[in-house]
């Protein structure tokens, strides 16, 4: 015994460094496409911010990446929404009203269907997935005919439901809800919930949806863009300037310079088109801290 101690004693302090981390590779072709990739996205948003800062002479007299010698971002917004007796402030109230309840809308019945496809067998279920498989392929533009024929028919056209209604169908949200469901919630904890005499409305509203929190932003983000930035089916579907969005209300002050006698504001529909991307850079920011992953993770035991 007190030999191994002895001997234990004797051998040599060795000392073992730890390797650092090895550091990943860095591309220069991958650094060089996401410079591109950058430069491309940030320099319209560039181009937009410093030309609303100038006056109709100064935007057409002036390098577009510079700013001019005359600042009149403030006197731009006032004129925008002071032009056509606040035609601007119009669209954009209607422009809210399509999100509210189009894109409000969209996300709800696709949290819901979703939600039921992934968590319940029904006869059938193969041929809705079949469905909504084929929704998605089918661009929106070649069912914008078609549906200006039914809401003609309804006599609907040249009304705010033209906008609303086909702007409650999201094929992409349902089917990005309905993969979402099947995974962020777990089976064993709605069984624990039913064997517990939980009911399916209180299960849902309980337990599953703070589990469905980050799909339902991701789908909320996905619809109110699609539905903000909808400039087609309002073209087809609306005669009256005043339930135009803000889409279709810049493109035709954009227009003017085009027709006889029409006024050129070319300051003024940049500056507008400034103040459009404003919410939806809100609203991003906002929502973005309800974008988790993981948030079962742990709660079921295996």
């Amino acid at each position: 015994m007190t030999a191994t101690v002895q001997e234990r004693r004797a051998r040599p302090l060795v000392i073992r460094h730890r390797r650092p981390p090895r550091r990943g590779r860095r591309s220069a072709t991958l650094t060089a496409l996401t410079a591109i990739m950058l430069l491309y996205t940030l320099l319209p948003l560039a181009w937009l911010v410093i030309n609303a800062t100038k006056t109709q002479e100064g935007l057409l007299g002036s390098f577009g990446l510079w700013f001019d010698s005359d600042f009149a971002l403030f006197a731009n917004i006032a004129d925008t929404f002071g032009y056509g007796g606040g035609l601007f402030t119009r669209w954009l109230l209607n422009t809210l009203l399509y999100v509210v309840l189009g894109a409000g809308g969209a996300t709800l019945l696709a949290t819901v269907g979703g939600y039921g496809l992934a968590k319940f067998d029904f006869p059938g279920k193969k041929a809705v997935f079949a469905v909504v498989i084929g929704a998605v392929a089918v661009p929106g533009t070649a069912l914008a005919v078609p549906t200006f024929l039914m809401f003609s028919s309804l006599g609907l056209t040249n009304t705010p439901w033209a906008i609303i209604i086909p702007s409650l169908v999201s094929p992409f949200g349902l089917y990005l809800m309905w993969t979402f469901a099947a995974d962020a919630v777990p089976n064993e904890i709605l069984e624990s919930a039913r064997v517990d005499g939980a009911g399916e409305f209180t299960t849902f509203f309980r337990i599953s949806l703070p589990l469905l929190a980050p799909g339902i932003v991701t789908v909320l983000l996905f619809t109110v863009v699609a539905t903000w930035n909808n400039y087609f089916l309002p073209l087809i579907m609306l005669k009256d300037p005043a339930w135009y969005p803000l889409t279709l209300g810049l493109n035709s002050w954009n227009a003017q310079a085009s027709t006889a006698g029409g006024e050129a504001i070319f300051n003024l529909v940049i500056t507008g088109s400034l103040l459009t991307i404003v919410p939806l850079i809100a609203a991003f920011l906002l929502l973005q801290r309800y974008w988790q992953s993981g948030l079962a993770a742990g709660s079921v035991k295996e």
